[in-house]
C-alpha cells in the first residue's frame, strides 16, 4: 500500500509540475478562416502577449473552409494537452453544427470551452441618402411593403443573416435576404446605395458611421455604446428579443487536464486584460468578457440552443 501511495504521489506531483511548466513547447492557436477578420485578430493579439509572458513560441493558423468547421474539427481532433487551441467566433461554435451538413464535431461535447475573449454588438445601418431615419421608419416601411428591403449580409447562416433574420421575426415584418462572399462586399454595396440596409458587427461599422457615409439607426446591444453613445439599442426603440452579440472565444480540444486547463485560462485573462490590449479592444470597439470555462460552458450551451431554434423555425439553410 505504501508504495501505491508513493507512486500515486509522484504521478501527482509531475501531473502539477507538467501544468505549472506549459507551455515547454510551442502553442497553436487555430483560426478556422483566413487572416484578416476578428477571430484572427483576437488570435494574433493574444499569441504576441502569451508568447511575451511566457517566453515560448505562440503561432497563428488559418484553417479555413466550411463555415469554420474545418479549422473546428481539426482541434477537437487535436491532443488535449494544451499545445492545440481553437480561437473563432460563434459560427463555429453555435451556428455552424446546425446548418453545415456532417459536421464531423459535436459542438456541445468535444471542446473544453477556456474563455469567451470579447463580443460586440450588431449595428443596424442604412445608406446616408436612405429615407429612413429611425428604427420605426423602417419597420413603418416593411409593414406596408413585406418582402421588398433589401438586407445585406456576408452570407448565409452568417452572424448578420441571422441578427435580420430574428429582426424580421420579431417586427412581424419581412425583407430581402441578399447574401455576399464576406463582409466586405456586402459592406461596399451598402455603402454605394445598392442594398437597403444590413446588421453588421460595430467593428466594421464604426469608421462609415462616424464619417458619415452610413446611418446607425440601432445596435443589437444591451446597453448604448459608448463608441456611438447617441444611437440607441433596438430594446429602447421598442424592439425586444434582438440582443445579439459577435463574440471570440477560446476552446481547447476535451480532456484538458484541470491543472493545464487552469494554467491556460490564467494565460489566456491576463492576456486580454493587460491594460494596453485592453484599452486598443475597447476603443474598437470590442467589449471585455474574459470568463471563467465554467461560465463559457454555460453561456455556449445557451447560444447553441438559441441559434438552432431560429434557424429550424426560419427554415435557414447555408444554400
Amino acid at each position: 500500500m505504501k508504495l501505491k501511495s508513493i507512486l500515486a504521489g509522484l504521478v501527482t506531483a509531475l501531473a502539477v509540475t507538467s501544468a505549472l511548466a506549459w507551455p515547454t513547447k510551442t502553442v497553436t492557436l487555430v483560426v478556422p478562416f483566413p487572416p484578416g477578420g476578428s477571430s484572427d485578430q483576437i488570435a494574433r493579439t493574444l499569441a504576441t502577449k502569451m508568447q511575451e509572458s511566457t517566453g515560448q513560441t505562440f503561432v497563428v493558423e488559418n484553417r479555413a473552409g466550411a463555415t469554420g468547421t474545418i479549422g473546428a474539427t481539426h482541434v477537437a481532433r487535436s491532443s488535449p494537452d494544451g499545445y492545440t487551441l481553437l480561437v473563432a467566433s460563434l459560427g463555429p461554435y453555435v451556428i455552424a453544427p446546425h446548418l453545415v451538413r456532417n459536421v464531423a464535431y459535436n459542438a456541445l461535447a468535444d471542446f473544453d470551452y477556456l474563455t469567451v475573449a470579447v463580443q460586440a454588438p450588431n449595428v443596424l445601418l442604412v445608406p446616408s441618402a436612405s429615407p429612413y431615419q429611425t428604427v420605426q421608419d423602417l419597420v413603418a416601411y416593411m409593414r406596408s411593403n413585406p418582402g421588398k428591403l433589401t438586407f445585406a449580409s456576408s452570407g448565409n447562416g452568417s452572424s448578420d443573416h441571422l441578427t435580420a433574420e430574428l429582426f424580421w421575426q420579431e417586427t412581424g415584418t419581412s425583407g430581402v435576404h441578399v447574401p455576399y462572399r464576406g463582409g466586405v462586399p456586402a459592406m461596399n454595396d451598402l455603402l454605394g446605395g445598392q442594398v437597403s440596409a444590413s446588421f453588421q458587427n460595430i467593428n466594421n461599422a464604426i469608421s462609415h458611421v462616424l464619417s458619415g457615409r452610413l446611418r446607425a439607426l440601432a445596435t443589437t446591444a444591451n446597453n448604448r455604446s459608448p463608441l456611438l453613445p447617441n444611437v440607441p439599442t433596438l430594446a429602447e426603440t421598442g424592439v425586444n428579443g434582438v440582443d445579439v452579440y459577435s463574440w471570440q472565444a477560446v476552446a481547447a480540444p476535451k480532456g484538458l487536464p484541470t491543472a493545464v486547463k487552469r494554467r491556460i485560462h490564467e494565460s489566456l485573462v491576463n492576456a486580454i486584460n493587460d491594460p494596453q490590449i485592453r484599452a486598443r479592444l475597447v476603443e474598437q470597439g470590442f467589449e471585455i468578457v474574459a470568463n471563467t470555462p465554467a461560465q463559457f460552458t454555460t453561456f455556449q450551451q445557451r447560444e447553441f440552443a438559441r441559434w438552432k431554434h431560429l434557424i429550424e423555425t426560419r427554415k435557414i439553410t447555408a444554400d
